[in-house]
């Protein structure tokens, strides 16, 4: 992941900040990570994630202990974690990101070949997602 390349996929990544109401940044961490660190938006993607982490029987989520304030988006698995419009944010932001990107690793054979990694962080743990009614 390069400079130029994350440059390339701003003005995507940014459309779907704005359609959506959410503010964040976009980065590049060790030259094979693009990083986008959401601040704060009309979705509260933090309390979507809690209220469906809890119900699974196995949760390291305790109903009984504090809502997390940030946290990093297991990208494998939003599906299985967000609802609604954070799901539908989460994919679209997750896509954008992904725009030109390859993944032709073989596990078998224990070869990874992928264009760029993503990391999706939601708050930061100095400072806490806001979530904006």
């Amino acid at each position: 992941m390069s400079q130029e390349t994350k440059a390339k996929l701003a003005p995507a990544i940014k459309e779907v900040l704005k359609k959506y109401g959410m503010k964040g940044t976009i980065g590049v961490k060790n030259h094979s990570t693009l990083v986008c660190n959401i601040k704060s938006g009309k979705i509260d993607l933090i309390g979507n994630m809690y209220d469906i982490a809890i119900k699974k029987p196995k949760s390291y989520y305790d109903k009984n202990k504090v809502k997390p304030t940030y946290m990093q988006v297991n990208e494998f698995s939003i599906k299985e974690n967000y609802s609604e419009t954070a799901l539908d944010f989460m994919m679209d932001l997750k896509e954008a990101m992904n725009l030109g990107n390859h993944d032709n690793s073989d596990i078998q054979s224990d070869c990874f070949d992928i264009g760029w990694y993503l990391s999706i962080n939601v708050g930061n743990w100095d400072k806490p997602y806001q979530y904006i009614n």
